[in-house]
């Protein structure tokens, strides 16, 4: 049978849990020189939690530092159960994630490399693999490994004006933590070929008419336009049924990668975890009785 996420026994909290909204605001870990740090809502906007990248000397580069920062936050995320959408955002003005930390490559040996690239292959599993939608709100740069985390999320949305691209050719590379796999599965095979043999970078509008990413929006005088229009879609999932929404992910992105016969059984076993569920029951009487649910998660 398949089962959401991993089991909780596996799951290891942060040595300090991240802060919860109170009241109507949000509340975020203090920077103290972290690259990554975690904002979660409360209020109404309870159960959206927020990664903000925040390496800003190196434009949210992948370094090490930032990967095992993230790592860590994941972990934290994954296993708390009153967080029900995640969005990815910079805290860095003009950029998302510029790639790979190419300075900092530079100083490795071959097999540093090799490695190192295989743990930032298994952060992007990590993050598809979180049991909750994740939103990644594109303002500036998305280039390379900083693509293939926006990637490695259910849901985009760009600025018009974000620029984004595996530009790995560009650099004598190849896209190598998951471009090379999502995005020909996000926008056909054809054209993630043409853009990772040509490096190419695309606006925000021109990702949009491809299927790079859900919804663009027009830059605002604060530039966070993308992470606005990602705060309201979040919000629109918040309501939904917790369970119900996981396990729709869970069989989407298990049902993708096998025929349709076997999609189907896996929906199928997906649907059949959800039936005993409380959601479930709320969801039947509030549809009797003619008012909005009121799901809890269980």
């Amino acid at each position: 049978m398949l089962r959401l996420g991993r089991a909780a026994a596996g799951c290891r909290a942060l040595a300090a849990p991240h802060p919860r909204g109170v009241g109507g605001h949000s509340q975020r870990s203090s920077s103290g020189g972290k690259e990554i740090m975690v904002n979660v809502h409360g209020g109404e906007s309870s159960g959206i939690a927020e990664i903000l990248m925040n390496r800003a000397h190196a434009r949210n580069s992948l370094g090490r530092v930032l990967v095992n920062e993230l790592f860590r936050v994941l972990e934290s995320l994954r296993c708390d159960e009153r967080i029900r959408v995640v969005v990815f955002k910079s805290e860095v003005k003009g950029v998302f994630c510029a790639g790979a930390d190419l300075k900092e490559r530079a100083q490795m040996n071959d097999t540093e490399v090799g490695h190192f690239v295989h743990r930032l292959r298994s952060l992007m599993d990590e993050i598809a693999a979180l049991p909750m939608p994740t939103i990644a709100a594109i303002e500036g740069y998305a280039l390379g490994g900083g693509l293939e985390l926006a990637l490695a999320c259910d849901l985009r949305i760009a600025a018009s004006s974000a620029k984004m691209g595996l530009i790995e050719t560009t650099r004598g590379l190849l896209p190598g933590a998951g471009g090379t796999q999502r995005l020909p599965r996000c926008i056909g095979i054809g054209l993630a070929k043409e853009l990772i043999f040509t490096g190419r970078q695309i606006n925000g509008q021109e990702a949009l008419s491809i299927g790079l990413v859900n919804h663009t929006v027009p830059q605002n005088d604060e530039g966070d336009a993308a992470y606005q229009r990602a705060l309201t879609l979040a919000k629109e999932i918040l309501p939904q049924a917790p369970i119900a929404v996981k396990m729709g992910k869970l069989a989407i992105n298990r049902g993708i990668e096998v025929d349709i016969a076997s999609g189907m059984a896996i929906e199928g076993m997906c649907y059949a975890q959800n039936i005993p569920t409380r959601d479930r029951q709320e969801g039947m009487a509030a549809f009797r009785e003619k008012r909005p649910p009121q799901f809890i998660g269980e």
